[in-house]
């Protein structure tokens, strides 16, 4: 019997002798209830061994996770949506330990802003009794860099100075069935290692059509600060890391999503590596099948994934690909639908020419396709990592000089002079520039700008009720924003 048909017979053991009181006792008879006496011990002990396995898992799992808190700036939010603005604000998240000396990943939300990130590490296994208290000793507390980011995964990979830390490892060979049980660890609303347990609701849930990300949905209960923790399964392996919740009154509501393992790893080694993660794209879009279109272009299957759109001079039509054509491998993943290509585009090496295999009609083909390296440009200012970013507080913007870093991010192409907005934040002396993140400020006041420093010098130098007219180049494009100083 394997673990799993054991756990599932342990709680169908626990349903039988939970359920058993409640049967009327004036339908028993004496053979049922002696029957029922004899097996109790046999149940019990059943029990007991389920629970010695789930404390099992937990405990294997658990010394790697960590708690995260930080200090900086993040994203304000007005009648609960997120705004553009950046506001001064205190997070806790969580995070797993990927490698003994001090990479640690979690979610890219829970550093976003940061100033100052510490992780707090678990305190150590003892004998005493389970009901003392646990301080957190100086040691447990270490100070962490961020070595990158992807928002579009919402991943990141920390590091601290400290050796021979316990770890969890990243398996991308780890199978994951809808109604298998799985555990959350992490730090709902600052709850230090809370331990939650449900189901796989779904293995491949796409939020967005237009968003490559696909989830796994649970169950187990996710609060805010679970976010960059561990969803385990019965072996505890980490079959994903916790990342966001569909929630109306902001708590648990059973719909929890996790990052796959497999997109997990592919992200650490790509930030582990180069401080981002590079992603493909081939130029072509595709969309799910449905019955209804399937039978309106009379394709030979009513499932998966069909190329809607090929676009005109990239690779994909370089290759031979056309619309209609039906999606049924890439690099020889099965392709059962959107999801499925979105996963598959989304691990591709940045290196590798792809391989597409096709339906055209009732004809089964097969194309090499070179990949582009996709850049997410100005949602990626935030996540260069060592970026020097300035705070002009007068104006309520993050500046960066210009350099090789954040110029390929940018669409200029006039000239490598001024600064760039990092960020547009919020205070209580806000002065409505018009700048937005990306622009780059050419001048003040028809003064050439150069660096930031002069930047900060010119705007030190404003009092209230001066005119401003800054000139900015935005999308390749110069115009002029004027305002007046409060």
């Amino acid at each position: 019997m394997t673990k799993l048909q054991w756990m599932k017979y342990a709680m169908a053991c626990l349903l039988v002798a939970t359920c058993a009181p409640a049967q009327s006792t004036a339908l028993r008879t004496a053979h049922d209830a002696s029957a029922l006496v004899s097996k109790a011990p046999a149940s019990s002990n059943l029990l007991r061994a389920f629970n010695s396995s789930l404390e099992a898992v937990i405990s294997k799992v658990s010394p790697a996770v960590v708690q995260i808190v930080v200090n900086g700036y993040g994203p304000a939010e007005e009648h609960g949506h997120t705004t553009a603005k950046i506001v001064r604000q205190h997070a806790i998240g969580t995070g797993i330990i990927v490698d003994p000396d001090g990479y640690i990943i979690t979610n890219a939300h829970v550093v976003e802003g940061q100033q100052r990130v510490r992780v707090i590490l678990p305190s150590p296994a003892t004998t005493e009794s389970s009901l003392a208290l646990q301080p957190i000793h100086a040691n447990q507390i270490l100070e962490a860099k961020v070595l990158g980011t992807h928002k579009q995964s919402d991943l990141a990979l920390l590091k601290v100075q400290a050796t021979d830390l316990p770890t969890v490892h990243l398996r991308n060979d780890v199978r994951v069935r809808p109604g298998e049980l799985v555990f959350a660890i992490g730090s709902p609303e600052g709850l230090r290692d809370t331990v939650t347990m449900g189901v796989v609701s779904s293995v491949s849930r796409q939020l967005d059509p237009d968003n490559p990300m696909v989830y796994i949905q649970t169950d187990a209960a996710l609060n805010p600060g679970n976010s960059g923790g561990p969803l385990v399964d019965i072996d505890g392996d980490v079959v994903g890391i916790n990342t966001l919740i569909l929630s109306e009154g902001g708590g648990s509501e059973g719909l929890g999503f996790a990052i796959p393992a497999a997109i997990v790893n592919f992200d650490y080694r790509n930030l582990r590596k180069s401080g981002h993660v590079q992603r493909v794209a081939i130029g072509a879009r595709t969309q799910n099948i449905t019955p209804t279109l399937a039978a309106g272009l009379g394709l030979a299957r009513s499932w998966g994934a069909i190329i809607s759109d090929v676009l005109a001079g990239g690779a994909a039509e370089a290759a031979g690909l056309q619309v209609d054509d039906i999606v049924l491998a890439v690099d020889d993943r099965p392709i059962l639908g959107l999801p499925d290509f979105m996963t598959a585009l989304y691990l591709h090496p940045a290196d590798q020419v792809m391989k597409i295999d096709v339906l055209r009609g009732l004809k089964r083909s097969s194309f090499n396709v070179p990949v582009k390296v996709y850049h997410d440009n100005i949602g990626d200012l935030a996540d260069i990592p060592d970026l020097q970013k300035t705070l002009v507080r007068k104006l309520n913007v993050f500046v960066s000089d210009m350099g090789g870093k954040i110029e390929p991010l940018l669409h200029s192409t006039r000239s490598d002079t001024g600064v760039a907005v990092v960020a547009v934040t919020s205070g209580s002396n806000a002065v409505d520039t018009g700048l937005e993140t990306g622009d780059i400020i050419r001048a003040v006041d028809r003064t050439a700008l150069q660096t930031t420093s002069q930047f900060e010098t010119l705007v030190r130098n404003l009092r209230s009720g001066d005119p401003v007219v800054l000139q900015v180049e935005r999308n390749g494009k110069l115009q002029y924003l004027a305002f007046e100083m409060e």
